[in-house]
């Protein structure tokens, strides 16, 4: 007799914060054994699921906030779905506490249960007294609108589209910087084995994602931790010969890790897959507060500018900034604003400080008031925005190829994509339209405005 097909199971996912928790939640969704339907409204769903942040206090609040908003919508429905929230906000205060404030919670998964989380949530949903549930499967998940625009590769739900996916390679982080409290909450670094990523990265390459987006806490410290001591650049090797690969691109490089044998793999590899992007989080320009901060380069951060413009002259350059760090005086944030302005960096990520309980920074003299550290992250954006739309009006003229992402939902035809020094989601835009633009296409098309971070192409 021949078994029928699973049942799917309706889901209203939120995934918040950074990349890594949205890979979290398309691994959870596409490893519970049964076929997933993302769905627009939580009164369609049998499971809400919410991944949060824990990073910073505004991250949680927003966490909170949304886990809140659900708990109000479900009171109202008939027939409730089971309410499973996880990621670092649990991982940060634990789920006994969170369970005291927010008794309405169903289910709490927190970070250092990461693998067991599928297990967790099917026995919640009583998927396994399911005739229909299969929890040997990887999910075959299945394609829908609604919440998310949901793609196939095994044991995960894509969220992303077909244009990109991002990689997770590694968990948690060696190093202990003064402000941050991800170690605390995720651990040491754990980095994933390589045939583990290559195996995903080939499934997600064969089911026509165009982009791989390589992300961890540090994607430098990948395989320092692996018994056969495995290099990032052997790695890269691998992904690069993946067949239908079009851009493979690396996010959040520490400074320490941008080595001259690095740089000179990335120009070796010049004309493949492997984009000459570079995400390097400096945090701060002085020396004085890279040392307070507990940076791994708190020396003269134009060295390594310096190093990656050496061996790759047309590598586009990210960073990102802290001002108002404890003990940051207006002598600090000026010279902050003169190596920007020197350096122009294309993309700069600028966040005021937030003093975060667990961290060693908490406790540091000189606290600089909160008005004052945002004041001046708003005075280096507005620096930022003028070189951003310099340097974007050189392309002005100029055909790119595009990679196009998704069809923008305000104006007919046209489409949302991005040229190759725009990362998703956290650069600017490529607004293209023309024949043979569509979700996945890598197109070229002719650059024929730019604004202060986004760009105008034709076909």
């Amino acid at each position: 007799m021949k078994k029928k097909s699973p049942r799917p199971l309706t889901v209203w996912p939120l995934s918040l914060g950074c990349p890594k928790n949205r890979v979290d939640s398309e691994h959870l969704l596409g490893s519970l054994g049964v076929p997933v339907t993302p769905v627009a409204h939580l009164g369609r769903a049998r499971l809400v699921f919410i991944n949060t942040c824990g990073f910073i206090a505004p991250a949680v609040r927003e966490s909170v906030r949304a886990v809140a908003e659900a708990i109000e919508h479900i009171a109202h429905l008939k027939k409730k779905p089971l309410l499973a929230v996880a990621g670092c906000m649990v991982g940060r205060y634990g789920a006994q506490i969170l369970a005291e404030e927010l008794p309405e919670v169903d289910l709490w998964l927190p970070t250092d249960a990461l693998d067991s989380w599928p297990a967790m949530v099917r026995q919640a949903l009583g998927l396994d007294d399911e005739d229909d549930a299969d929890p040997e499967t990887g999910g075959s998940p299945l394609s829908a609108g609604g919440a998310a625009s949901s793609g196939i590769a095994p044991g995960r739900l894509l969220s992303t589209g077909p244009s990109y996916a991002w990689l997770k390679v590694g968990e948690g982080c060696r190093h202990n910087c003064a402000f941050c409290t991800i170690p605390s909450i995720r651990g040491g670094l754990k980095s994933v084995p390589s045939d583990i990523l290559l195996a995903e990265a080939k499934a997600l390459a064969d089911g026509g994602t165009r982009e791989l987006v390589l992300v961890a806490q540090d994607v430098t410290a990948w395989g320092t931790d692996l018994p056969q001591a495995d290099t990032l650049t052997h790695l890269l090797e691998r992904l690069m010969r993946l067949d239908g690969l079009a851009w493979l691109r690396l996010l959040y490089l520490y400074p320490s890790g941008v080595t001259d044998d690095f740089l000179r793999f990335m120009a070796d590899a010049k004309g493949g897959p492997l984009l000459p992007y570079l995400d390097i989080p400096l945090q701060h320009a002085h020396p004085g507060m890279l040392a307070r901060m507990g940076r791994p380069f708190a020396g003269d951060p134009r060295r390594v500018i310096d190093r990656v413009r050496h061996h790759l002259p047309d590598a586009a350059l990210r960073t990102t900034f802290i001002t108002g760090f404890p003990g940051e005086t207006d002598a600090h944030f000026t010279a902050l604003c003169r190596f920007v302005e020197e350096e122009r960096f294309l993309n700069v990520g600028v966040f005021a400080y937030q003093r975060e309980e667990g961290t060693p920074a908490f406790d540091m003299p000189d606290q600089v008031p909160a008005e004052i550290a945002q004041r001046r992250r708003d005075e280096l954006m507005a620096l930022q925005k003028e070189i951003s739309r310099d340097l974007l009006s050189e392309c002005e003229g100029r055909r790119l190829p595009v990679l196009v992402d998704s069809v923008n939902p305000e104006w007919p035809g046209l489409h949302n994509g991005r040229v190759w020094f725009q990362a998703p989601e956290v650069d600017g835009q490529t607004y293209i339209s023309g024949p043979g633009v569509e979700p996945g296409a890598l197109i070229a098309a002719d650059i024929v405005e730019a604004a202060d971070y986004d760009l105008t192409a034709l076909v």
